[in-house]
């Protein structure tokens, strides 16, 4: 076995540590500097760390932009409706 695993609660049954390999290329991390993001994920490296992080960046302004779209289509979607009122008689 290489790397580090821990015993996942069944018999036989060993499954890779999350710190096994790099987030974004797969290099092994055994033996070398881990550089970390967002808590708990791991890279082998500042580039793919900021590989990463340029990801989720782009992820987050997508969907912010998504978010900001529908309200202003939501408010131009209901038209001012000026509402007459009064009693109307049918002979």
């Amino acid at each position: 076995m290489s790397g580090y695993y821990y015993y996942s609660g069944c018999p036989d049954h060993y499954e890779a540590h999350y710190l096994d390999a790099c987030s974004v290329c797969g290099k092994s991390l055994h033996n070398s500097d881990i550089f970390m993001y967002r808590g708990n994920t791991p890279f082998c490296s500042k580039e793919c760390r900021q590989e990463q992080m340029e990801i989720d960046e782009g992820r987050e302004k997508k969907l912010k932009s998504g978010r900001s779209l529908r309200k202003s289509d939501s408010k131009s979607s209901t038209p001012n409706k000026t509402v007459r009122t009064g009693i109307v008689t049918v002979s």
